[in-house]
């Protein structure tokens, strides 16, 4: 049995705050704030006692979905995010950059939602970006 405390951050606000995910043999059994963390300093609030929940959880998606006559069937990441690629490309050639907006997730890190608000100003040429990521 292998047992290791990995340092990481909370995935749920923009906070910062430190923990550690407890894991054994490669899976997560639980969660403790980083003590001398210059942010949450030992503690953590409810969403961050139960951050790691959906990992594990029967209703996570884990393969992306595309809609294939009128179903949703597996498909794989590059098969994904080429139709996304050619999807934005039509829409925007057509209606124009700012029929497009990003909404991003609290799941994800300051440094992704950055990215893609990046992506959707200098990419796709629109400021429609929006998250969830409240306290």
């Amino acid at each position: 049995m292998e047992y290791k405390n990995v340092l990481t951050t909370c995935i749920y606000c923009g906070c910062g705050c430190g923990l550690y995910l407890e894991t054994l043999d490669g899976r997560i059994t639980g969660v403790w704030p980083a003590k001398t963390h210059p942010i949450s300093q030992g503690k953590l609030c409810i969403k961050g006692w139960n951050a790691s929940g959906f990992v594990y959880h029967p209703d996570r998606l884990k393969t992306p979905l595309i809609r294939k006559d009128g179903e949703l069937v597996e498909a794989t990441w590059d098969e994904t995010l080429s139709l996304i690629a050619e999807r934005l490309g039509t829409i925007k050639a057509e209606s124009g950059p700012n029929s497009i907006a990003f909404l991003s997730s609290a799941k994800c890190t300051n440094e992704e939602n950055y990215l893609l608000q990046k992506l959707a100003r200098a990419v796709i040429g629109t400021n429609n970006v929006d998250h969830c990521a409240r306290l």
